[in-house]
């Protein structure tokens, strides 16, 4: 599993996320990911991007071995 830092420019006001790192295979599914464990993509408030083609991915690293696929091991939220 890798590190990637994905990120989004679609929302950037108040009360949204604007990058966030994950483990995931690849750059696709690292883009599948939502920052929000608790909304993910049906999130309706608009605090990440619509659609994972709308989010940027850059493999930073290996994962540790213990961490699974999907996980979110950091997000930035501008909270409002």
């Amino acid at each position: 599993m890798k590190l990637w830092r994905i990120y989004q420019d679609m929302n950037d006001g108040y009360d949204t996320y604007d990058s966030a790192v994950v483990v995931a295979p690849d750059a696709d599914s690292a883009r599948a990911i939502h920052p929000s464990t608790v909304s993910g993509w049906n999130d309706y408030c608009g605090t990440w991007a619509s659609r994972p083609d709308q989010v940027g991915a850059i493999c930073i690293g290996e994962a540790m071995p213990n961490l699974e696929a999907g996980t979110v091991v950091l997000a930035s939220f501008n909270a409002g």
